[in-house]
């Protein structure tokens, strides 16, 4: 953390030598890329802990919670984590509070929560605790879940990583897939008395490197109606501590690349969609200076786009509301604000907002780095109206020359635009802007009538990209082209 400190104190200074140099022509062409599926509309998605549940549920009535979760469309709201198995449980007249919850759910909480999502056109994704074996109480939060949800329901986990429980103590070894489904088998049998024909998600493993066999377990035994896993580039514990330069790093690039491909494996066979439902970017709730920086901005949207590319169904930030020092793309800076639900944007929101337009659309091919470029990924979609869209994120630090981009389309293409992503520094912990244009303190954001533009000459758009930077480029198809 010292020599990053030191670096990026030393940009203005390095900025200014490189300034005098000209950009590196980097030459991109789409020739030969195959379009895949659409990305699905409710592709984008928040996650929080069950233990957040009651709190962010009492935001349909108060704060700016709505109008934020609209400025992104249709997404998918997940509540789980830990503390579904840990720390919450659930209770009503035939439930009592078992002693070992330091926090309940009930039928007010859920009818809030509805409210929430249809206010927002948002669905829920709800974990259901297996960490402690009780399946009636399951069963009656399940049946409460249908009631208060209705179509907003989008599926029921049952556990928070069991792949994990016999190393955190919530069960003995042996533990495998095949206790774990034994015991999934219990919760579903009195999940359907209660309330028959709920979506099942699972097995909502801790990483993909546990998803090869609990995955196929999963699909094998319980069909889910969607398979869900975790992911994050950077642990906790690691010695040294993580840095915004081992979280740009082209190594974590590639690691993520073959994460995606081990989730996404059982899709391909199983026709069954997979969600990332919980991810960011250090684990156990974020490390300050490095989560809650413009470094994790670019980050997600690399991430996020690249997720797309790949064929997944969807991705949930993880945050916490009422700790903006680690990962939050949305969180309440002062108690009164957590309170009255006036939740501020964090960096991490802008890469949210500006994946938001490719909904619907079909990426071609995957994210990749143009030859000798190992810091600059690109990945490009393809509109129903046949007009393309590029994200370019240069994950060079301060100092490093400007790219040269030039995209070269061929024919029957117009002009571009070019929607920033910007700030000071990949450390700024404020002044992001998209488009020049920061979120308002009513959680609104409206991109600029009028964006830069890159004139086509000859099939090809030409634009600069500055390091620690990223861009969504926009370019028209021509009335008329085949």
């Amino acid at each position: 953390m010292l020599c990053m400190a030191a670096c990026l104190a030393l940009a203005p200074v390095a900025a200014a030598r490189v300034a005098k140099r000209p950009p590196v022509p980097v030459p991109v062409s789409i020739e030969g890329l195959q379009p895949g599926a659409p990305v699905p509309a409710d592709f984008l998605g928040l996650s929080f802990e069950a233990s957040s549940l009651a709190q962010v549920a009492g935001y349909v009535e108060r704060g700016d919670l709505v109008t934020l979760l609209r400025s992104l469309g249709p997404g998918v709201l997940r509540f789980g984590g830990v503390s579904a198995d840990t720390r919450v449980a659930w209770t009503d007249g035939a439930t009592a509070r078992p002693p070992w919850a330091s926090a309940v759910l009930d039928s007010e909480d859920l009818r809030r929560l509805g409210g929430l999502a249809a206010e927002s056109g948002w669905r829920i994704l709800l974990t259901i605790g297996l960490g402690h074996y009780e399946p009636q109480r399951a069963a009656r939060e399940a049946a409460a879940a249908h009631t208060f949800l209705g179509e907003s329901l989008e599926a029921i986990e049952l556990g928070n990583e069991p792949n994990a429980y016999a190393q955190h103590g919530l069960r003995s070894e042996p533990w495998s897939v095949v206790q774990y489904d034994e015991q999934i088998a219990g919760y579903r049998s009195a999940i359907d008395a209660a309330a028959p024909g709920i979506a099942l998600a699972g097995p909502d493993v801790s990483g993909s490197s546990a998803f090869e066999s609990w995955g196929l377990g999963e699909v094998i035994n319980q069909p889910p109606a969607l398979l869900t896993g975790h992911h994050y580039p950077l642990g906790c514990e690691e010695q040294p501590p993580p840095t915004i330069a081992r979280l740009l790093s082209a190594a974590i690039r590639q690691r993520e690349g073959t994460s995606l491909r081990r989730y996404m494996s059982l899709t391909e066979g199983s026709e069954t969609p997979f969600r990332l439902d919980e991810a960011n970017t250090v684990s156990c709730g974020g490390l300050p200076g490095v989560s809650n920086t413009f470094g994790s901005a670019l980050w997600a949207t690399d991430y996020v786009v690249r997720a797309m590319s790949t064929g997944v169904a969807g991705i949930n930030l993880q945050g916490n509301p009422s700790n903006c020092q680690g990962y939050a793309p949305l969180c309440a800076r002062t108690p009164e604000d957590l309170v009255a639900g006036t939740l501020s944007a964090q960096p991490e929101w802008y890469a949210l907002l500006l994946a938001r337009a490719l909904s619907g659309e079909r990426p071609l091919g995957g994210t990749f780095s143009p030859p000798g470029q190992p810091n600059l990924d690109v990945t490009a979609f393809l509109a129903a109206d046949g007009a393309l869209h590029f994200v370019l994120v240069d994950d060079a630090l301060p100092g490093a020359r400007r790219l040269a981009v030039r995209l070269q389309l061929g024919s029957g293409f117009g002009d571009a635009s070019i929607l920033s992503l910007t700030a000071p520094s990949p450390a700024s912990l404020t002044d992001v802007r998209l488009g020049a244009r920061a979120v308002t303190g009513a959680g609104s954001w409206s991109e600029p009538a009028r964006l830069p533009l890159a004139a086509n000459r000859k099939g090809v758009i030409s634009l600069d990209l500055r390091p620690s930077s990223a861009a969504l480029v926009a370019v028209s198809r021509l009335s008329g082209a085949p």
